[in-house]
């Protein structure tokens, strides 16, 4: 089929930079990647992934304030006290698997 039809989206350009440098490094052109997802909506019937908001999200320390960073060692800290512990092994094979890395 003839590719005549345009599609004219408004992106962040650093957002488009980093999926173009991506494509790249695949051999993939943007507008088959675009065209691919398209074929994947169509056959999904819907969107090709799950959209939704992560349950768990980290804390960034180094955008908190003295205070926020305080209040957080505090909780950590009532924790310890509490008994609320677990094994390093666990809550590290739990934290690779919440944040995919």
């Amino acid at each position: 089929m003839a590719k005549t039809a345009n599609l004219y989206a408004r992106i962040e350009p650093e957002l488009k930079e980093q999926a173009e440098e991506i494509l790249l490094a695949l051999g993939i052109p943007a507008s088959n990647a675009i065209t691919m997802f398209y074929r994947q909506i169509i056959l999904q019937r819907g969107l090709p992934f799950d959209v939704k908001l992560p349950v768990n999200v980290p804390v960034d320390v180094s955008k908190l304030t003295e205070a926020e960073l305080d209040a957080e060692l505090e909780k950590g800290y009532a924790d310890v006290k509490a008994g609320r512990v677990r094994d390093a092994g666990s809550s590290f094979a739990d934290i690779r698997r919440d944040y995919g890395i």
